[in-house]
């Protein structure tokens, strides 16, 4: 073999070993560094969270000393939550249904939701009371519900759309779906005739419907 050719044969085996090594060994030298930020909406579930989690009076007083965008971060979080649930009036318990029988009368009173109209807080469905035999037993019924979700929001029968003076019948069960909730004896309807979906820890209206009475 010519002294040339093997020359060119070295010189080829020395740059593919010497290419080799520095692809293998260039990552112990070569330092390299990313500072990714967190995902805003990653951000914006851990404050939701921290803030659901808290007691009943932690997230009132918490409510209270939030920045505006703290409250919207929260409300953002929250209205992109959705559960819904689908109770039938047979899921009424058994004993109050034997105690008490559902009148011929399908509905003492009715109502539509309306939404607050400011393109965030929305809702829309049906509010009705099913009155019993006992005119002090009576059950609200949500039906086709559908409402923008936020923090704790509770039901209440009211005497107007501010929550001045009102009857809470319970926390939301799912801001989709059909509903029931029991209406404490002696509940004076023809003055609490407004049923609100309200956000307790801010003190905001979602949604509200006005009951009428039906023959």
């Amino acid at each position: 073999m010519r002294k040339g050719v093997k020359i060119g044969i070295t010189t080829a085996i020395v740059i593919i070993i010497g290419v080799g090594t520095y692809y293998l060994a260039s990552p112990l030298f070569i330092s390299t560094e990313v500072n990714e930020p967190l995902p805003t909406s990653a951000v914006e579930s851990e404050v939701y969270q921290k803030f659901i989690t808290m007691s009943e009076e932690e997230k009132l007083d918490t409510a209270k000393q939030m920045s505006p965008e703290e409250r919207e971060e929260i409300m953002t979080t929250a209205s992109k939550i959705n559960n819904s649930i689908n109770e039938s009036m047979d899921q009424i318990p058994q004993q109050q249904q034997t105690q008490n029988t559902i009148t011929t009368a399908s509905t003492l009173r009715t109502g539509s939701f309306v939404g607050v109209g400011d393109g965030i807080h929305n809702a829309e469905g049906e509010a009705k009371v099913i009155p019993f035999q006992n005119e002090n037993s009576n059950i609200l019924r949500l039906e086709n519900l559908r409402v923008t979700n936020g923090p704790d929001l509770y039901v209440y029968l009211a005497t107007d759309k501010t929550a001045s003076d009102f009857v809470n019948v319970g926390k939301l069960k799912a801001n989709n779906g059909n509903q029931n909730y029991d209406i404490p004896a002696g509940t004076d309807l023809t003055n609490y005739d407004t049923v609100l979906i309200w956000c307790r820890p801010f003190s905001v209206l979602f949604g509200s419907a006005e009951l009428s009475s039906v023959t």
